[in-house]
């Protein structure tokens, strides 16, 4: 073959690839945006999502079937490569999906197959998806990470209209004492929380430094209007650790320390004034009564339930529904706003610790590598996870961290390339050999993206 020839072909395939690529980033954005975005009240018009009764397919979310079922395809298409750490997480995620699938028929046999839906929409999925994102490339990884953060940035600029305007876009069918929005999200605790979590996550992007700071401003006003008190402190401090604790790049330790010093000032100034105009909109009145309130109050009561079940039920665990019963009727509570009752109540104490103690390691072995500020995303929503139901419901907030994480493992300030829409004539990929394995290990080295090219064309 003569060399134009074989320039023309690689050009083809390259072509090819990068199509592929495309086709596999839109659809990938699509499974998570259903996933993250249509909430389980929009869900229950369509199917006995979160209701009583129904099918067991019903009770799975359209997002979670989205991702599932382009998994294998992403997979099987076409080679990938990993490199480093990512082999070590590729396996975490393979155990840690097996061992959440191994809890479903567990369930099933226990008499708690009611329960197995919440394990797979909001465990399994988060597994799944990560698998997804390792078979990406890191560009098309970034970009998804990137497109989360702005589906969460505009979930808080919808939460700050409706806390304005009274008025919610998406439907919402709870009752509450006082008007709270929900953006985005299924719950005005949710918004709250995602907010605060991915402000951690907004500098490790490549956004222009003042697009940055909007964002995590927008974020900061969606989070109060939320009326998500635990989750406004948390990112209030979480914004204050960024600002001090994170590195800055381009400069040397001693003008650090000048340009956060006047930033901090600043910031303290900006704050303040940004208290007194969310007070005077009326988006803090939820602080009038301090945060040791009715609603904190119920999260402490709430443990009291172990004082009225059998130690059989503790160790070997119950039907949920049996469990609220209990609770509405005995602490007359309406709900169980407490994970750690939920899990463990559900699975008995031995095998709710052993769940627990999966989902963290899980969790921390994604963060090993990571950068400060991911960590700090990462803890901030450990800790407003405490305070709502994240865990211990159909939630998608531990998919979006995982995706998070693995958006952002490489430093954005290093090696730092264009758009990922570039032309592929600009790319040199390397091309596949025939009989090549599709998952490439065990080379010593190995590269940090797909086998794909390393940009994308339109």
């Amino acid at each position: 073959m003569s060399y134009p020839a074989a320039v023309s072909e690689r050009t083809s395939q390259a072509r090819r690839q990068n199509a592929l690529s495309l086709l596999f980033f839109l659809c990938a954005a699509l499974a998570f945006l259903l996933r993250f975005t249509v909430s389980p009240q929009i869900m229950n018009m369509v199917a006995d999502y979160t209701a009583d009764g129904g099918s067991f397919y019903e009770k799975l979310h359209v997002g979670t079937y989205a991702i599932f079922l382009l998994l294998p395809v992403v997979l099987f298409s076409r080679p990938f490569l990993l490199q480093g750490d990512e082999i070590g997480i590729f396996k975490a995620l393979l155990l840690y999906s097996a061992v959440i699938f191994a809890l479903v028929p567990y369930l099933f046999i226990t008499g708690r197959a009611g329960s197995s839906g919440f394990i797979i929409d909001t465990y399994l999925v988060a597994g799944a998806a990560g698998l997804l994102m390792l078979a990406l490339n890191a560009q098309v990884r970034r970009a998804l990470g990137d497109l989360v953060l702005g589906m969460v940035v505009l979930s808080a600029v919808m939460g700050t209209i409706e806390a304005v305007t009274q008025h919610r876009f998406l439907p919402y069918g709870l009752n509450e004492l006082q008007f709270r929005p929900i953006g985005l999200s299924a719950h005005p605790l949710a918004l709250g929380a995602l907010c605060a979590t991915v402000i951690g996550f907004v500098p490790l992007t490549n956004w222009r430094i003042w697009v940055r700071v909007l964002a995590i401003f927008v974020l900061l006003v969606g989070c109060a209007a939320s009326g998500a008190r635990a989750a406004l402190l948390l990112a209030a401090a979480e914004t204050l650790i960024l600002l001090m604790f994170v590195p800055w790049p381009r400069l040397s330790l001693k003008h650090q320390r000048q340009a956060k010093s006047v930033v901090l000032l600043f910031a303290v100034a900006g704050g303040a004034v940004l208290v007194a105009i969310l007070f005077s909109g009326g988006l803090l009145n939820r602080f009038g009564n301090t945060i040791f309130d009715e609603n904190f109050m119920a999260r402490v009561t709430i443990y009291q339930v172990f004082g009225l079940v059998s130690w059989k039920d503790i160790l070997f665990g119950m039907n949920v529904d049996d469990l609220l019963a209990i609770v509405n009727e005995k602490l007359h509570l309406p709900y169980i706003e407490s994970a750690p009752v939920v899990i463990i109540m559900l699975f008995g104490l031995p095998i709710a610790a052993l769940f627990i103690g999966l989902v963290f390691w899980f969790i921390f072995r994604l963060l090993r590598g990571a950068l400060l500020p991911a960590w700090i995303g990462t803890m901030t929503f450990l800790l407003a996870a405490l305070s709502n139901n994240a865990l211990s419901s159909k939630s998608p907030e531990i998919t979006i961290i995982v995706v998070l994480l693995l958006a952002y493992r490489n430093d954005p300030f290093r090696n730092r390339q264009g758009s990922i829409l570039s032309t592929a004539a600009a790319s040199e990929p390397t091309l596949d050999r025939p009989g090549q394995r599709r998952l490439q290990t065990r080379q010593p080295a190995l590269s940090t993206t797909s086998r794909l090219p390393a940009r994308l064309s339109v």
